[in-house]
């Protein structure tokens, strides 16, 4: 074998660290509802790196679009609050309506959509100027918030009405309600747009709508060896960017359930803390973070195992979760 250079060898040392190092660490951001409080957690080793204080109950947690700011409903405060990504440092505060619970960005990443639980309204904020653009009527006690990826529709769901609110973004007009099951918690759509997918926490089901019309194409119903049917709640719903898995949090049955996304089917119940209640993947699919309240932890699951790999102590009563994309 031929002797190498000298100046050659460096090069050849970072090359070969670089293809021995893991994949990109993911900051995970959650909020815990209790503490007033967002836990920070690395991806990678799966250990919390910082824990900040926020507003009073923070809840809904989304990034904006540059990922450089966090931004966090306090409900308590009836604000939506603005941090660093990086610093946690405070940025700023948005107006609201009373009682912000969850909340959506435009896909032009300027307009923020709040669902305001105790006004039936959900307000549309300029991130930017801090302008209130508009108040939309929805049902009472609103909460999930979707968008379409091309950001034309908005959906909200509202939890007393059961139905789901289909929006025009362009007028702020709703065009069409649909009822679902009791309590409709989170609806989401798929990547490609087409199905809108809405979890409804009392009635046990996530029912499937097209898109293009709102009909329904399926209802995924949940059943649980030795798990009574009252406490199979669902509420957080995640869809892998492949657009084969599902993963719905299920609330008091401490179980995120994975569905085939083509035939609608569960495949299989995954064990994780005690009342699980939202979830987040990570940009390369392969780890599912799930947030659970009354055992305020957070699960790890192994998304290409489809297993459980880590129980992490967050503060009290995780409720939302966020996952940085670089």
């Amino acid at each position: 074998m031929p002797r190498l250079k000298p100046a050659v060898l460096p090069f050849l040392a970072a090359a070969l660290f670089a293809s021995g190092t893991p994949a990109d660490a993911y900051s995970v951001f959650v909020t815990n509802e209790k503490d007033n409080s967002i836990t920070v957690i690395d991806s990678d080793t799966l250990e919390v790196t910082n824990t900040f204080k926020v507003g009073q109950r923070p809840r809904g947690i989304i990034l904006s679009k540059d990922g450089k700011w966090i931004i966090v409903c306090t409900s308590d405060d009836n604000i939506v609050q603005v941090y660093d990504a990086k610093t946690h440092a405070f940025v700023k505060t948005l107006p609201s309506g009373p009682d912000p619970e969850l909340h959506i960005l435009h896909p032009d990443g300027k307009i923020l959509y709040i669902a305001n639980e105790d006004d039936n309204l959900v307000t549309a904020v300029n991130i930017e100027t801090r302008e209130v653009i508009t108040e939309i009527p929805v049902g009472v006690e609103p909460e999930g918030m979707g968008i379409s990826p091309d950001g034309k529709v908005l959906v909200n769901t509202s939890e007393t009405t059961n139905m789901a609110h289909f929006i025009d973004t362009a007028t702020h007009k709703t065009f069409d309600n649909i009822l679902v099951d009791s309590r409709p918690r989170v609806a989401i759509y798929n990547k490609e747009g087409t199905q809108v997918w809405i979890s409804s926490e009392i009635g046990g089901t996530v029912t499937v709508l097209n898109a293009a019309d709102r009909k329904q194409i399926g209802k995924i119903n949940f059943e649980i060896a030795g798990v009574a049917k009252e406490a199979i709640q669902p509420v957080g719903i995640r869809l892998t960017q492949d657009g084969k898995k599902a993963f719905v949090a299920l609330g008091p049955a401490n179980r995120v359930a994975v569905i085939d996304v083509p035939t609608l089917k569960v495949e299989k119940y995954i064990l994780v803390g005690q009342r699980v209640w939202q979830l987040y993947l990570t940009p390369d699919d392969k780890k599912l973070f799930t947030t659970n309240g009354a055992s305020n932890d957070v699960t790890v699951i192994d998304v290409d195992n489809l297993k459980a790999i880590k129980s992490i102590k967050a503060g009290r009563y995780p409720w939302g979760v966020v996952i940085s994309n670089d």
